[in-house]
C-alpha cells in the first residue's frame, strides 16, 4: 500500500523538524524554505505501507493549497503550543480540508492535529485541552510532541495517521500501473488455484 501525507501549518511551527526527525531520528533547528517530498516505510499491523510526505513552506496561495488537498490521503496539521496564531491557522486549515473533502464522491482523509514544541511549555499560549477538543470535535487524532526532544512522539504521530489511512478506505486504490495490474491478476489466479485444491 502507498499513501500520501501533507504536513501543513504556518511558518516556524516545526513542520520540517517533525518530518526530518521521523526520517533521520535527528533534530535540526533551522530550515530554509525548501519544498520536498520524502518517502518512508511503516509496518502497520504486519503490513508495510510506503508513505510519501510532502513538506513545504507555508503558503496562502489557493491553487497550491488545493493541489495539496487533492494529492493527500492524510494530513498532519502542526501548530506551536507557543503561538496562538498558528493554532488559529490549523483551525482554518481543518475547515478547508473538511469542505474540500466533504464534497460528494470525495475521499475522507484522516487528519492528525499536532501541537509541537512541548519542550517550551513555559512559553505555552495554547492549552493541551484546546487542541484535544478541536481534534475530538473534528474526529481527528491529537498529539502534543517535541520534535526537538523526542523521536518516539513524532513516530507516534505518523504511525497513528498511517494506521488511520490504512483503515479509512481499505478497498480504495489509486489507478494501477502495469506492475500493479500484473500483481492484481496474479493474486486473482493464485487465489483461484488455492480455492480449487
Amino acid at each position: 500500500m502507498e499513501a500520501n501525507v501533507v504536513v501543513m501549518g504556518t511558518e516556524s511551527v516545526g513542520k520540517s523538524a517533525l518530518t526530518v526527525r521521523l526520517l533521520t531520528r535527528r533534530f535540526i533547528g533551522e530550515y530554509g524554505d525548501i519544498e520536498s517530498i520524502y518517502s518512508h516505510r511503516f509496518l502497520v499491523d504486519g503490513r508495510e505501507i510506503a508513505v510519501n510526505i510532502w513538506d513545504s513552506p507555508y503558503s496562502q496561495d489557493v491553487s497550491t493549497k488545493e493541489r495539496k488537498l487533492q494529492w493527500a490521503d492524510g494530513f498532519v496539521l502542526a501548530y506551536s503550543i507557543c503561538d496562538r496564531a498558528s493554532f488559529n491557522a490549523v483551525v482554518r486549515l481543518l475547515q478547508s480540508i473538511k469542505s474540500s473533502r466533504g464534497r460528494p464522491g470525495a475521499d475522507e482523509a484522516p487528519v492528525a492535529i499536532v501541537g509541537n514544541k512541548r519542550d517550551l511549555h513555559h512559553r505555552r499560549t495554547v492549552a493541551s485541552e484546546e487542541g484535544r477538543l478541536l481534534a475530538l470535535n473534528a474526529g481527528c487524532l491529537f498529539y502534543e510532541v517535541s520534535a526537538a526532544d523526542n523521536y518516539h512522539g513524532v513516530l507516534a504521530v505518523f504511525h497513528g495517521l498511517t494506521g488511520r489511512m490504512k483503515d479509512a478506505k481499505p478497498g480504495a486504490k489509486r489507478p494501477l500501473g502495469l506492475k500493479g495490474i500484473v500483481k492484481s491478476v496474479s493474486a486473482v489466479f493464485s487465489r483461484r488455484r488455492t480455492d480449487s485444491i
